[in-house]
C-alpha cells in the first residue's frame, strides 16, 4: 500500500487524481494540501486522511510515499523539486513547468535524489490513441507524411473549481501560458508519440483573440494557438489549441500516410477510422475521448501505481515530457519572433 498527498485540492485533483486514487487497490490517500484549507479538510474527512496546513508539513510526513502535484503552474517546479527532496516519488499535472530552466531542474533533482517524477499528459494513454499507435507501427497507413492534430474547448472558466472570468487560468503571473500550455502541450506529446519521433523545429501563431476579463480587457494569456511542427524523421504536423471553441469540444487527429489515412476520436460514430489508399474502410470502436463535460477514467493513476509497485520508471517521465515542453518553448518564442525557431 503506498500513502498519496495531494498537494492542491482543485477541479483537476478532484475529478481526475482523487477518485482515480481512491479506486486503486494500491493507493492510501493519506493528506491533502490546498491553499483553500476548509477544501482540503473536507477531502480529508471524506477520505480518512489528514489535512495539513502547509506543503511543507505534507512533504515531512515520514509515511507519505509519493505525491500529486496539482497546483497552479507557477507552483509546479518548485513543490515538485521539494517533494523529490523530501524523499516522495512525484506525478506532476501539465504543463511540466513555466521555464525550460524550471523543467530541466525538476528531472535534474528526479535523477539526484533516485526518485520518479511523472507528467499527467494522459493523451497517450486514451485507448484509441495506445490502439492507433499499434497499428501505426505495423504499417496500417505506410509511412506517416503528415499529421493535423486539435484540441479546443470552450475554455477554462466554467470548468475550473472557482470558474468565473477572474480564474487562475487567465492570470499571466500564476498560468504563463493559457491554451497551449493547457491543451497544446497534451497535443505535442501525442504527436511525438504517435509518430515515434520529436520535434526539431517550431513555426508557431500564439495569441489572444477573444477571451476577456469582467472589465473587458483581454485576457493575459493566449487562447489560441497555432504551430508547425517539423520531426526528426520528417514527419511535418499541424497542431491547434483553443479555448475559443463555443459549441461541442473537438479533440481528434489525423494522420496522412504514404498508404492511407488514420481518423482518431473524428467520426462521432467510431474512435479510430482507416482509409487505405484503394479506397478500402477499417472501424475502430474503442472508446469515447472525455470531456470536460463526460469525465472518465484516465489512467494516469493507473500507470503511475505501476510505477510504483514494479519500481520502474514510468512511460510519461520528466525526460520525455521535456521533449514537448522544449517544443511549448519553442512555439512561445517563434510567435515573438515571427519566424521558425529550432528545438
Amino acid at each position: 500500500m503506498y500513502h498519496i498527498g495531494v498537494v492542491g485540492c482543485g477541479k483537476i485533483a478532484q475529478v481526475r487524481h482523487i477518485p482515480e486514487y481512491a479506486s486503486h487497490p494500491d493507493a492510501k490517500l493519506w493528506a491533502f494540501y490546498d491553499l483553500n484549507q476548509s477544501r482540503a479538510e473536507t477531502l480529508a474527512k471524506k477520505y480518512g486522511a489528514k489535512a495539513y496546513a502547509s506543503v511543507e508539513e505534507l512533504l515531512n510526513d515520514p509515511q507519505i510515499d509519493a505525491v500529486s502535484v496539482c497546483v497552479a503552474n507557477h507552483a509546479h517546479a518548485q513543490i515538485t523539486i521539494a517533494a523529490l527532496k523530501a524523499g516522495k516519488h512525484v506525478l506532476c499535472e501539465k504543463p511540466m513547468a513555466v521555464t525550460l530552466q524550471e523543467c530541466e531542474e525538476m528531472v535534474h533533482t528526479a535523477k539526484e535524489t533516485g526518485k520518479f517524477l511523472m507528467i499527467g499528459h494522459n493523451q497517450r494513454l486514451a485507448r484509441a490513441h495506445v490502439l492507433a499507435k499499434k497499428l501505426l507501427t505495423r504499417g496500417e497507413i505506410g509511412n506517416i507524411l503528415t499529421v493535423r492534430s486539435t484540441f479546443g474547448h470552450g475554455g477554462p472558466e466554467t470548468w475550473s473549481i472557482d470558474p468565473g472570468s477572474d480564474v487562475w487560468f487567465f492570470d499571466k503571473k500564476q498560468a504563463a501560458m493559457g491554451a497551449m500550455a493547457d491543451l497544446g502541450i497534451h497535443k505535442t506529446d501525442l504527436i511525438q508519440y504517435l509518430c515515434g519521433s520529436h520535434v526539431v523545429r517550431v513555426t508557431a501563431r500564439v495569441v489572444t483573440l477573444d477571451k476577456k476579463y469582467a472589465d473587458g480587457s483581454l485576457i493575459g494569456v493566449d487562447d489560441n494557438a497555432f504551430c508547425i511542427y517539423e520531426m526528426d524523421n520528417g514527419v511535418v504536423a499541424t497542431m491547434n489549441a483553443s479555448w475559443t471553441f463555443y459549441g461541442a469540444e473537438d479533440n481528434s487527429t489525423v494522420l496522412y500516410g504514404t498508404d492511407g489515412i488514420m481518423h482518431i476520436y473524428d467520426d462521432p460514430a467510431h474512435s479510430i477510422v482507416v482509409i487505405k489508399k484503394n479506397g478500402e474502410r477499417y472501424l475502430y470502436d474503442v472508446d469515447a475521448i472525455q470531456t470536460n463535460d463526460n469525465q472518465t477514467k484516465s489512467g494516469v493513476i493507473d500507470l503511475w501505481m505501476d510505477c510504483l509497485r514494479q519500481n520502474n520508471a514510468p512511460e510519461s517521465s520528466g525526460e520525455e515530457a521535456l521533449y514537448a515542453m522544449r517544443a511549448v518553448f519553442a512555439a512561445v518564442e517563434s510567435s515573438r519572433l515571427g519566424k521558425s525557431v529550432s528545438v
